[in-house]
């Protein structure tokens, strides 16, 4: 039997040059240790300005035979030998981060609209739109029609970067939110304090799993306890192509991409791109494998492959 499955990595290369590889998806086997990439985005369409935003590949979701990726502007639809099937756009989808889904909708951060989309799975259409905002401490949610011409304009304030949906509701975080927003059909609220500069933040066993990238590590904060286990870290002199990025962005330790595996065991994505697979319970890490050692080289999302 399967300690660990297999999984899904995208990733992103920071501060990366026109006619660079920019990223890529890799299949990775943390028991065996191998890794294979199935997939290179290297593209000349590609905006350089900002963060970097156009680069790589980034959310990942897998609904039975299809792997859809989110690009920055644009969903991809693969097959499991990843040959193209479909692709989508959307006006108001831009600097698209993780997907979730739930219920046959298919929900995407457009994280330079401060946004979320939803996509119907049955008609393969964008029939909702969720625009985000903050006034003084409330955080406040506008539905509107992600097809109309009078929809938000583009901001990227929040840079909101993930969206967890469930029974509950529709959970958003985002790099400068403060907490772990759970929006409703009757109300929009915290339901988890978290500290800036977050990624991947879920509810999760009674508190709240996220990556708290600023300060290198995976945390479980909950009421009666909280673990937090930091990123793997290597020897500087181990690290390729330092001093390439010139944005100055690029770092190791970056952690991005979560994927949770049982009630006890998280995988998690790091720079350079790294999975780690954690015992939340024992509070430690317990296996891990290194895709590459560029520093630029940012994991970014992370899904059980099923097949």
């Amino acid at each position: 039997m399967r300690a660990i499955p297999r999984l899904l990595v995208s990733s992103v290369v920071r501060g990366s040059q026109q006619g660079d590889s920019h990223g890529g998806v890799y299949l990775v086997d943390i028991d065996a240790q191998s890794c294979e990439q199935v997939l290179d985005w290297n593209t000349g369409e590609i905006d350089f300005g900002g963060r970097g935003g156009d680069r790589g590949l980034r959310g990942i979701v897998i609904i039975g035979e299809e792997v859809f990726l989110a690009a920055s502007d644009e969903l991809f639809v693969f097959d499991r030998a990843f040959r193209l099937r479909a692709s989508y756009r959307n006006p108001y989808l831009k600097h698209a981060h993780e997907m979730w889904v739930h219920g046959g909708k298919l929900y995407v951060t457009s994280t330079g609209f401060d946004a979320l989309l939803r996509m119907d799975l049955a008609t393969r259409l964008f029939d909702l739109g969720i625009s985000l905002s903050v006034a003084g401490a409330a955080v406040n949610a506008s539905a509107f029609d992600p097809h109309a011409s009078a929809g938000p304009a583009p901001v990227n304030q929040l840079h909101i970067n993930n969206v967890h949906a469930d029974d509950q509701g529709i959970h958003v975080s985002g790099r400068n939110l403060p907490a772990l927003i759970r929006i409703t059909r009757t109300s929009v609220g915290p339901v988890a304090v978290l500290p800036r500069g977050t990624h991947n933040a879920r509810p999760f066993r009674g508190g709240v799993l996220f990556n708290d990238t600023d300060n290198d590590a995976v945390v479980w904060a909950r009421p009666d306890g909280r673990a937090a286990i930091p990123t793997p870290r290597y020897d500087a002199s181990a690290l390729a192509r330092t001093g390439e990025d010139e944005f100055g962005i690029a770092r190791q330790g970056f952690g991005r991409g979560l994927c949770v595996l049982s009630d006890t065991l998280v995988a998690a994505g790091s720079s350079p791109t790294t999975v780690a697979v954690h015992d939340l319970d024992a509070g430690r890490q317990v296996a891990a494998i290194n895709v590459t050692m560029d520093v630029r080289n940012a994991a970014h999302g992370l899904a059980v492959w099923p097949f």
